[in-house]
């Protein structure tokens, strides 16, 4: 039978046992957890809270990197019936602090100690405090494995029985709180229903296969890599978290596994790498490497000749099985979203045997409403794939693109005027994107609704789509288009230090110091020369002008970025307020 809460996925894992199903780094070595082991954790996490005296719609929070205990304390809280409330670990003690006090958290469990600290400097202004427990050794903490043995020596097995079938497939299941690019953090309520028509709508995405390996390192807490769980899951995938970001291409070749979920700023770095080793050598092996990068620029899934199948066969065989080895050799595809990926990234890892599903969607849609799939007849480069087959999109007359089926939220907790302002009387959730359909059936996001901006000329300027065109230039890591009631469009460019010094020192160019990288005339030569060339693509009201150079990167902890990499467009512009006016000012 279809599970109907996601709970019930553990049902059929019983029936095809793996030793691996669960996987992360201890004491730097892997350590392996059965499906055996996932049900025992699983169901004692749900005595420990049912001993504690926490209730059916009750709610427990989860702060915490990518780990195995992760999911023992999700699958735990559902099957007892309790409402799971995932943190971002990166958070700040406000927006802590704020969702604890909003969803009135009674448990809290934790990894780390630095996610200890802060809880530990709001803990006095939460109106009740909750019991807190640690997946890490913390002084002063109950550890989670002692918590599990105190559960597992007074088991609750009927009782629990009786909770599991009082859960309604059709009621909230999970809160996730998105800190989004504005305001306080909204509370996105979701059902069981919600995500298992997602996971159900995806399995064609790829040929998922039992005896793959799947790497995770994209926070659990977001639904998207959450919703892919429960594929894996329910294709009983084994699931190894990376022990960090940092350590991602050291995990993909230790597991080689066959598929990962990222966003787009990491696949640019695995292309940027690339490069980088490209740019390292010299001769015909530096013409034959940059020829197979000029051939996978321009290749279309759609449109291949026979000559054009003869040199990618040949450029496979020479370069980009080496690409494949770099990613641990057995990737069959990656799942992209987020955020918009860059065309030319599609084109070249698609051309290299590594297929990038770009997909589309919201925490609010449970998430994907749209995915490039596998198959190539289900792929457009440049789109986010095809609808979803349970959901119904339409495009309005101002072009929002408007959604509407199983995947749709419930609502935001507490906050009945933000759930009308985005769900609308027929049922129809507002996304706030910009899009439309090629061929009539992929979807194309054109630009996010609330960042369209319009010069003191009167014309649009949708910065997204300008954005992507200038990060293909490799000596930038990230842009910031700007302009609004202003006479001409400018950006505010964070350089990439990393190619900036290969550049350099392949050149013999003396850069300097640190602080003087961003004046230096050959380097803004470079970059103005790129854009100059870009706007001959642009229509005259878009074209580029006056851009300023950033040296430092915008990171969550800084506040630039939300915790899915998006920017925050108006913390950008005030902290560089100082080069915004230097841009637009009379005298420049």
């Amino acid at each position: 039978m279809e599970p109907t809460r996601v709970f019930d996925i553990l049902d059929d894992l019983v029936q095809n046992p793996k030793f691996d199903l669960l996987n992360a780094k201890e004491n730097k070595q892997w350590r392996n957890y059965s499906t055996e082991d996932f049900i025992r954790f699983t169901n004692a996490v749900s005595f420990g809270l049912m001993n504690l005296g926490v209730s059916p719609g009750d709610r427990v929070a989860i702060v915490s990197n990518n780990r195995p205990e992760w999911n023992f304390v999700d699958y735990g809280a559902q099957q007892a019936g309790v409402i799971t409330v995932p943190i971002y670990p990166t958070i700040s003690t406000n927006d802590l602090k704020f969702i604890l006090k909003d969803a009135g958290v009674k448990v809290v469990f934790i990894s780390s100690n630095d996610i200890f600290k802060k809880y530990s400097a709001i803990a006095s202004e939460l109106d009740a405090v909750p019991a807190v427990y640690a997946f890490n050794s913390i002084d002063g903490v109950t550890s989670f494995s002692s918590f599990v043995e105190e559960a597992l020596s007074n088991p609750q097995y009927e009782p629990l029985q009786v909770r599991k079938q009082q859960v309604n497939p059709k009621e909230m299941f999970t809160i996730l709180y998105t800190s989004g690019t504005t305001g306080v953090p909204k509370g996105v309520m979701l059902s069981h229903e919600n995500i298992l028509s997602n996971v159900h709508a995806c399995f064609s995405l790829a040929p998922f296969h039992s005896s793959w390996r799947a790497l995770s390192f994209l926070p659990l807490n977001h639904i998207y890599e959450r919703m892919v769980t429960s594929i894996y899951l329910r294709k009983n995938i084994s699931i190894y978290y990376a022990e960090g970001i940092e350590t991602i291409g050291d995990n993909l070749k230790e597991i080689q596994p066959q598929v990962f979920v990222s966003v787009p700023r990491l696949i640019e770095r695995v292309y940027d790498k690339l490069l980088s080793a490209g740019d390292k050598l010299s001769g015909w092996k530096r013409k034959l490497f940059f020829a197979s990068v000029d051939f996978a620029l321009v290749f279309d899934p759609q449109k291949q000749t026979l000559s054009g199948r003869i040199k990618r066969w040949f450029f496979d065989r020479l370069i980009y099985k080496k690409w494949r080895a770099a990613l641990g050799g057995k990737v069959v595809c990656i799942a992209s979203g987020g955020a918009a990926l860059q065309p030319r990234l599609g084109r070249v890892f698609h051309c290299a045997n590594i297929p990038v599903l770009e997909g589309y969607g919201l925490t609010e849609t449970s998430p994907v409403i749209a995915v490039n799939c596998y198959e190539k007849e289900y792929t457009r480069i440049g789109t986010v794939g095809p609808v979803i087959h349970n959901t119904e999109v339409k495009i309005a007359e101002d072009g929002e693109i408007l959604v509407k089926g199983p995947g749709v939220m419930l609502g935001y907790y507490k906050n009945e005027a933000a759930t009308k302002e985005m769900i609308n009387e027929d049922g129809w959730l507002h996304t706030g994107d910009i899009g439309t359909f090629v061929e009539d059936r992929f979807l194309k996001i054109t630009d996010r609704k609330k960042e369209i901006f319009k010069t003191s000329s009167g014309k649009y300027i949708a910065p997204l789509m300008i954005e992507n065109k200038i990060k293909e230039c490799r000596f930038v890591e990230q842009c910031c288009v700007i302009g609004e009631s202003q006479k001409f469009a400018s950006a505010l460019i964070v350089v990439s230090k990393d190619y900036i010094k290969e550049w350099a020192n392949k050149n013999g160019i003396d850069l300097g110091s640190e602080e003087e990288l961003t004046n230096h005339k050959e380097l803004r030569n470079e970059i103005n020369a790129f854009i100059r060339e870009m706007n001959k693509s642009l229509a005259p009201y878009e074209q580029i002008k006056r851009p300023e150079l950033i040296l430092e990167p915008w990171t969550v902890d800084g506040g630039e970025l939300t915790p899915k990499m998006s920017m925050k467009r108006k913390v950008i512009l005030n902290k560089h307020a100082n080069l915004v006016a230097k841009i637009f000012s009379e005298e420049s």
